[in-house]
C-alpha cells in the first residue's frame, strides 16, 4: 500500500434542514446517541463509521451527502485524483485535532471527500 492509498469510507456527512429532527431520526436508525452534539454539527459513531449531520450544508454549502475516504497522505491523493481528471473543490485543511479534510469533484460534478488523521 502506498502512502496515498485509500483505506475505505470513514465518514459520511449529510446536509440537513432541521438538525433536531434529523438527530432524532439518525439516533433511532443507528441505535446510538450522538458523540458530538452542537448547533453546527451532530456526529455519530456506529459500526466503525462516522455519520455527521451538517445544518443547511454548513460553510461548504453541501447539497447532498459526501463520503470521505480515509487516506494516509491527503496531498498525494489529491494530486493523484486531479491528475486523473478530478477538480479540487476544497483543498486540504485542518478541522481540529490534526484531522485534515479535502473535497473534490469527479468529472460528473459528484463531490467526494478525503480525510487524513495524524
Amino acid at each position: 500500500m502506498t502512502d496515498s492509498a485509500t483505506r475505505g469510507i470513514h465518514i459520511v456527512l449529510h446536509p440537513v434542514s432541521d438538525l433536531a429532527r434529523a438527530k432524532a431520526v439518525y439516533a433511532a436508525l443507528l441505535g446510538v446517541p450522538p458523540t458530538a452534539d452542537s448547533s453546527y454539527y451532530v456526529g455519530f459513531e456506529a459500526e466503525g463509521q462516522h455519520i455527521g449531520l451538517v445544518p443547511k450544508g454548513g460553510p461548504q454549502e453541501m447539497t447532498s451527502p459526501v463520503a470521505y475516504w480515509q487516506v494516509a497522505d491527503i496531498d498525494a491523493k489529491l494530486a493523484e485524483v486531479t491528475a486523473a481528471g478530478a477538480t479540487v473543490k476544497e483543498p486540504a485543511r485542518d478541522v481540529g485535532g490534526g484531522r485534515l479534510v479535502a473535497t473534490f469533484s469527479d468529472p460528473d460534478g459528484n463531490v467526494l471527500g478525503l480525510v487524513q488523521d495524524r
